[in-house]
Order: C-alpha cells, then sequence, then structure tokens
C-alpha cells in the first residue's frame, strides 16, 4: 500500500520548526509543509510539541466556550485576531490551531475531545483554501470559510477581503 502524506501549514516560526522536525523523523510517510507568503506574527502560545497532534489550543476560552475557531496556516493569526474582537462583544472564543489533520486523526478519543469537545457545537474552520475535509471537524451546525473556485487574481489584500477572509466577516459569522 501507498504510504499517506502528511501535510502541514504551520502558523508561525515555531509550528514552521515543528513541522521541519516531523518532516525529518518521519521514515514511512512522505511530508508537505504548506507555507504562506503572508506575514505571520510569532504567536504566544504555539509549540513544537503540540504541533505532533495534529491540532491544539492556541487561544484559551476565558470562562466558557461559546465558540471554536479552528485554523491552519496564517489564518491562525486571523482566528486570534477574531477572537480578541468577538471576546469584546461577550463571546468567548476558542482558538485551535491545526497544521495537521492526518497527525490530529491518530490522537486518541481523549485528547479530540479536549481539544474539540462534542457538545460546542458552533464552529468555525477558516483556510484560505478548498473548504475539503473541513466539515468533519465543524460538523452540521459550523461552518467553513474556504475558496472553492481557482483562478481568481488581484493583489493580496483585496482577494483576501473578497473571499471574506476578515475579522468583521469572521466575526458576523460566528455570531450567525
Amino acid at each position: 500500500s501507498l504510504p499517506n502524506v502528511q501535510v502541514l501549514r504551520p502558523a508561525d516560526a515555531i509550528e514552521t520548526a515543528a513541522a521541519w522536525k516531523i518532516a525529518m523523523e518521519s521514515t514511512k510517510n512522505p511530508t508537505a509543509i504548506i507555507l504562506t507568503r503572508q506575514n505571520v506574527t510569532t504567536l504566544e502560545n504555539t509549540s513544537v510539541e503540540n504541533v505532533s497532534k495534529g491540532a491544539y489550543i492556541v487561544g484559551h476560552e476565558v470562562d466558557h466556550i461559546d465558540a471554536i475557531i479552528i485554523a491552519t496556516g496564517s489564518e491562525v493569526n486571523l482566528a486570534m485576531e477574531a477572537k480578541k474582537a468577538l471576546f469584546e462583544q461577550g463571546i468567548d472564543v476558542r482558538v485551535v490551531s491545526m497544521p495537521s489533520m492526518e497527525l490530529f486523526e491518530k490522537q486518541d478519543d481523549d485528547y479530540k475531545e479536549t481539544v474539540l469537545p462534542r457538545n460546542v457545537r458552533a464552529r468555525l474552520s477558516i483556510e484560505m483554501a478548498s473548504d475539503f475535509g473541513w466539515y468533519k471537524y465543524v460538523g452540521l451546525d459550523g461552518a467553513v470559510i474556504g475558496i472553492d473556485t481557482f483562478g481568481a487574481s488581484a493583489p493580496a489584500a483585496k482577494i483576501i477581503e473578497e473571499y471574506g477572509f476578515t475579522v468583521e466577516n469572521i466575526v458576523e459569522t460566528v455570531k450567525g
């Protein structure tokens, strides 16, 4: 049988180092590390160890979870900005960085439940790519912000706004 490809979309420099470590230590699976051309900041709670789990909490809720935003790559920075804006409006959001669906699927059910508790059905995923695969994590009540077309060409800021990858759109989507 063919080996499964591990795909990793790191959010920042720390997750990029982790992705490289995973790729170098992999002896059975080819690894694709997908990097952004966008400028990203190094986030406060990213972790080399947690990247190996495929997904982890990068932005904890303050008191309770009203919704979960799952993001990957540069979109984790955007999710963290939206988290702040939502909290100012009284909505307490957990942000999950998911650099690798494949690695997350290898985790046990207890771990998956600690990251994405089943009882929180208000969920949103954000990825500047196809929405393929995300509905497994957001469920029937969740939403996906993605791009399912090909060939748009414009300055980056215009494309990002056109496809709804803005704090304002994320806030409105989470508010439902």
